[in-house]
Parts: C-alpha cells; sequence; structure tokens
C-alpha cells in the first residue's frame, strides 16, 4: 500500500503539480498524499500560466502552488516516485540510489510514455501535456485506490 506519492519533473511548474492536482482528485479519499517538486525547481513560483488556464479548462481546483526543489529527504519519504522523463528517473537514481525500487514513469502504463516538456512553447504542447498526464494519472490511480 502506498501513502505517499512524489511527483517528479524540471521546474515544478508545469508537469508535476498538473499531475498533482490530477491525482489528488481520481484518489481523493484513499488517505494517499501527493506531493511534487523539481530537479531543477523554479523554487516559490506558482503553476505557470499556460498550465493553470489548461486545468481551469478542464474544470479543476487550483490549490496554492509554489514550486519546490527535490530533495533526499523527500524520495525517501515517498513510498512511490513519478516522473515525466526517463532521464527523471537517472537523476534520482543518481542522487538517492535506493530510490531505484520505487520510481517509474507517469506514463508506465502507456508503454513507458514520456510526457514532453511544454514549458516555453506553444498552447498546443500544454494542451498534449494534460492529456498524457490524465492518462498516466489514471492508470496509476487504479494501482493506488484501496
Amino acid at each position: 500500500m502506498f501513502e505517499r506519492v512524489l511527483i517528479v519533473c524540471i521546474g515544478n511548474i508545469c508537469r508535476s503539480p498538473c499531475a498533482q492536482i490530477l491525482l489528488e482528485e481520481a484518489i481523493a479519499g484513499s488517505g494517499v498524499k501527493v506531493a511534487s517538486a523539481g530537479l531543477a525547481a523554479k523554487v516559490g513560483q506558482p503553476i505557470e500560466a499556460s498550465t493553470r488556464s489548461v486545468l481551469l479548462e478542464h474544470r479543476h481546483a487550483l490549490p496554492e502552488h509554489r514550486a519546490r526543489q527535490l530533495d533526499g529527504a523527500m524520495l525517501q519519504a515517498a513510498d512511490l516516485v513519478l516522473t515525466m522523463e526517463r532521464r527523471h528517473i537517472e537523476h534520482i537514481h543518481h542522487m538517492a540510489p535506493e530510490a531505484r525500487g520505487k520510481t517509474f514513469l507517469l506514463g508506465k502504463w502507456q508503454g513507458e510514455l514520456e510526457i514532453v516538456d511544454p514549458y516555453r512553447r506553444d498552447r498546443t504542447a500544454f494542451e498534449q501535456a494534460y492529456r498524457d498526464i490524465e492518462k498516466g494519472v489514471e492508470a496509476w490511480a487504479k494501482r493506488l485506490r484501496p
């Protein structure tokens, strides 16, 4: 049983907070805690404007978010770590080798799908990232609900 899920991307302003919001909604009431962080976080920054807009268009509640830098304590506390790209997994394994057995792609159940970073790209990139995140979240939520 997973109690704490950590979702990781680079800046913690686009993909990981989006996935955090979707996963929290998908497993509400399960008791599982979901957090997010970035490998090179834009510490203190809110959710990026285009990500915010896409989430609002899909009628998601937007809790207060401030980007956080990933650290070893976060990795140690998490029961499951979900990333957007394979290189994120490699970075985490280098940072905390003990996280090997609990770190996976969010897109694991979609053929090891990597979710492309939409940062500084056009609106369609954010919409595509949202769709890919949504699919990954749906698949993981089935495995996380008691």
